[in-house]
């Protein structure tokens, strides 16, 4: 079966003219599609994370530099049928390009050649169980999050049904593959809003270094390791729905900083709210990053030196299953006409379950962060992230099948 019939297939008969007519061009010229003349190879570029697996990638895969996370509305009469011919088509577009192969119908192929780590991870809203007739398969904190005092939520940032999050070292590789993944969702959902985000670029440090957020500081530093026993007890789901064994769950919280503010304060009064020192990301109370900050250690006027109200006090949690995993990204939009920076955090925790782990974390937070005089949530979307698939497989087939 040619490629263009099996595109087809999977989509329902939703292949544009125009895809089909392009990718007979590329062939009649002597070229397949899918098999784009080399380019030159580069230490970075040609790196392949595999697409399948036990657990999705791009969760427990080294942080790339660059993300882009899609959100959509399942439009009208997309039933359970339709979202396993939608599943099935992005996991065949997302296997190849993971690989460094052109998608079905890639009018440009030679912008998948470099993959630079590039991962896809497929996540489901409330919606999604909802049209698929599904609700009662739907974990129970998959759901809005409850509304916090510090919230300042807007609509085009929060909700959706279905999330795809793009990673990749190279932004025209996240490009170019957020296109052809759009491509094949327009026929059946619209998007909600995108969010692209930004860390270092990759070899600026070593892999595995802390990254910095645009307030400077260290964002990460309590994460469970990855590959460790703490992370996967975190994480991944060991109980509950059967179909969500071996995935996760993910909160996207976009954070505007205000810079303006913040920016008025000096290093001593920023590394009093944080809990640690700005320079290092030691806690005020130790040497080193991963020192263990000493909650009940005071000061020469018997005040404790990590303020109970400084945001790592309140984010702190005694037990190893009760952690998040943080796989944050930088944003900076353009400024507003008056100059303010628009700049802040794409917040992306990854738990096994929102409503155990996440919630009792975030209402310490909103309670009493002295953080909170210097960030504004205004985007908020949960999401069910289903376990990997086999090669030949696709994702939510543990769902939908």
């Amino acid at each position: 079966m040619s490629a263009v019939s099996r595109r087809r297939l999977l989509a329902g008969g939703a292949l544009t003219a125009g895809g089909a007519v392009a990718r007979a061009a590329a062939v009649s010229l002597g070229r397949d599609a899918e098999t784009p003349a080399a380019a030159a190879p580069t230490a970075h570029g040609t790196q392949t994370v595999p697409f399948h697996g036990v657990h999705q990638a791009g969760i427990d895969t080294p942080a790339q530099a660059h993300a882009a996370f899609l959100a959509f509305d399942l439009v009208a009469g997309a039933d359970r049928a339709a979202l396993v011919r939608l599943m099935r088509l992005l996991c065949d577009d997302a296997a190849r390009l993971t690989q460094g192969r052109a998608a079905l119908a890639d009018t440009e192929p030679e912008l998948a050649v470099l993959p630079a780590r590039l991962t896809v991870t497929f996540g489901f809203g409330p919606g999604f169980f909802a049209a698929a007739g599904l609700d009662t398969a739907r974990p129970r904190s998959v759901a809005p999050l409850p509304a916090f005092a510090i919230d300042r939520l807007e609509p085009r940032w929060s909700g959706g049904d279905l999330l795809i999050q793009v990673c990749a070292d190279d932004p025209l590789t996240v490009s170019h593959t957020q296109r052809m993944l759009l491509k094949d969702t327009l026929a059946f959902a619209r998007p909600r809003w995108t969010q692209r985000g930004f860390r270092r670029g990759r070899g600026t440090q070593d892999d595995g270094v802390t990254q910095r957020n645009v307030m400077g500081q260290l964002d990460g530093t309590r994460n469970p390791p990855l590959g460790s026993p703490e992370f996967g007890g975190a994480v991944w789901v060991d109980s509950g729905p059967s179909w969500l064994r071996g995935g996760t769950t993910l909160v996207v919280r976009r954070i505007r900083a205000e810079m303006a503010k913040w920016d008025a304060v000096d290093s001593a009064g920023k590394e009093f709210a944080v809990g640690r020192r700005l320079d290092t990301g030691a806690p005020l109370t130790g040497t080193h990053e991963q020192d263990l900050p000493d909650y009940a250690a005071t000061n020469g006027l018997g005040l404790t030196v990590i303020s109970e109200t400084s945001h790592i006090a309140r984010a702190h949690v005694d037990d190893d299953r009760q952690r998040i995993f943080r796989r944050p990204y930088n944003y900076d939009e353009p400024p507003g006409p008056d100059g303010r920076p628009d700049m802040g955090l794409i917040f992306a925790a990854y738990q096994r379950d929102v409503g155990d782990q996440f919630l009792p974390i975030q209402r310490n937070l909103a309670e009493a962060d002295l953080m909170n005089d210097w960030i504004t949530p205004i985007g908020s979307a949960v999401f069910a992230i289903p376990p990997g698939c086999a090669e030949g497989g696709w994702i939510g087939e543990t769902l939908l099948s």
